[in-house]
């Protein structure tokens, strides 16, 4: 649907604009990862996901799932880094080094390697959570710990540093 020169998806419940065609990943799941280590990945996202994608380690203890072109995008930028830059090397090493290309089953899961899991400390309930380019999986527990917006005030006045004002 076109609406304004803007490219209009449905994640969810809810609609999401990107004016340059790139999809965005928005809402939140409760979901379980079972005994083999898979987990069920909600229709909303299976279908932007396609039937392959990346998982890799991520921020604050989590895991980030990137489309595959999401993930072309984020590597360039990882490659684009001097190399000359021992944090540069480190912060590319901790994405590229956990890297896994995963595929989705016919019933919309996918295994989520013990190595990722045991990472993210998952061991059975997880939250999904799109975050525009990427989704993240947390541990129930994890999410929690991290996601408690107390200091969301705080937050939100230190963004205007960064060029985001609301």
């Amino acid at each position: 649907m076109d609406k304004s020169g803007l490219k209009w998806w449905i994640s969810g419940s809810r609609w999401t604009t990107s004016s340059d065609e790139r999809m965005i990943l928005i809402d939140d799941n409760s979901h379980t990862i079972d005994a083999k280590g898979r987990l069920i990945v909600p229709s909303k996202f299976r279908e932007q996901l396609g039937d392959e994608f990346v998982v890799t380690k991520g921020l604050d203890g989590c895991l980030f799932v990137y489309e595959n072109s999401e993930w072309k995008s984020f590597e360039e930028k990882l490659h684009a880094l001097p190399l000359t830059n021992a944090n540069a090397r480190k912060f590319s090493r901790f994405f590229m080094a956990g890297a896994v290309p995963c595929e989705m089953d016919k019933q919309g899961r996918t295994l989520i390697p013990a190595t990722l899991r045991e990472f993210a400390q998952m061991k059975k309930e997880v939250v999904l959570t799109g975050m525009a380019d990427r989704i993240e999986i947390w541990s129930k527990e994890k999410w929690i710990e991290n996601n408690s917006y107390e200091d969301m005030d705080d937050i939100a006045a230190s963004m205007q540093e960064l060029g985001l004002s609301i």
